[in-house]
């Protein structure tokens, strides 16, 4: 008995390494993807995370290879690695009109809406899409699913209130937890908490982000609504590119 437990363990370990090198490869064959978007001259927005990570180091190649293109960056992560490619990044404020925004997603239902900020970028990521007049999600298979709600949900905070708010979101049937980066709160760029929100399947993904957002001490909520053009869905075999009907 105890040999059979040790192969049927050792048999899910390499269930488990498959299907993580098959969200990995998804990821990759997306990021590739959705560089493919860009073209010469554009401003693009730089979003945050792991799929998006293979984007930006494609568009670090284009670049080498005569692409001229000014990127905005969602992240101090993602101006690092912008800036070890020589990619050229311009603020925010010098920028009226994003061409195409990439960026990742935790999760993205049939209607293209979408939970963000696992990160911890959510704030900058939904700053730079609004003002962008395509945004590309790059996401594995995994990412869709037909009701937002299994991935917590980030809400953004102001540090003051985090003890307030979070008692009101545990009265209203949530159950928040204060995201930690070891024994301290984990801070966004902005310096602010993020509260991350147990809410089972949401039914009106608008509806809680307009509540939650008239809560006071909430900056801003993951829930990305209508913002979504295009969704580049990766796998092992490739990716596959869908269109919002808008």
């Amino acid at each position: 008995m105890i040999i059979q437990r040790g192969l049927k363990r050792n048999i899910l370990t390499l269930k488990d390494l498959k299907e993580e090198w098959s969200a990995m490869e998804g990821k990759r064959q997306a990021g590739i993807r959705a560089a493919g978007f860009v073209t010469d001259g554009m401003t693009v927005g730089l979003g945050t995370g792991s799929t998006v990570y293979h984007t930006i180091l494609k568009l670090g190649e284009m670049a080498k290879e005569g692409l001229k293109l000014r990127c905005v960056s969602t992240s101090e992560a993602t101006t690092n690695l912008a800036e070890s490619l020589n990619l050229t990044l311009v603020p925010m404020s010098e920028v009226e009109e994003i061409d195409i925004t990439i960026d990742g997603a935790d999760e993205v239902d049939r209607s293209f809406c979408g939970i963000k900020g696992g990160g911890g970028a959510l704030l900058y990521e939904k700053l730079v899409a609004d003002i962008s007049r395509r945004v590309i999600w790059v996401v594995d298979r995994s990412k869709l699913v037909d009701r937002l709600g299994a991935f917590p949900l980030p809400v953004e905070i102001v540090p003051f209130s985090h003890v307030q708010l979070m008692r009101k979101l545990r009265a209203m049937g949530f159950s928040p937890r204060l995201r930690m980066a070891g024994n301290c709160p984990f801070l966004t760029d902005e310096k602010n908490y993020i509260i991350d929100l147990k809410t089972g399947f949401i039914d009106d993904p608008e509806g809680l982000h307009r509540q939650l957002k008239l809560m006071p001490g909430v900056i801003e909520t993951g829930l990305f609504i209508a913002m979504a053009d295009t969704v580049v869905v990766g796998s092992e075999d490739g990716a596959e590119v869908l269109e919002s009907v808008k």
